[in-house]
């Protein structure tokens, strides 16, 4: 399962810059492509605000 982005999001940008895969793109939350996401984890290590879990 893909990674989500919750509404807890603040656009900081953490996460696009640690995504291996560049799976995460802009717009007013940040959004995961579930069919690029490896479920790495790394996203959501990083996140300032905890808003990013497994789907």
């Amino acid at each position: 399962m893909a990674y989500v982005i919750n509404e807890d999001c603040i656009a900081c940008g953490t996460c696009i810059d640690e995504c291996p895969v560049e799976a995460i793109s802009e717009g007013d939350i940040y959004v995961i492509d579930p069919d690029v996401c490896t479920d790495c984890g790394t996203c959501a290590e990083v996140c300032p605000t905890e808003a990013i879990h497994p789907a």
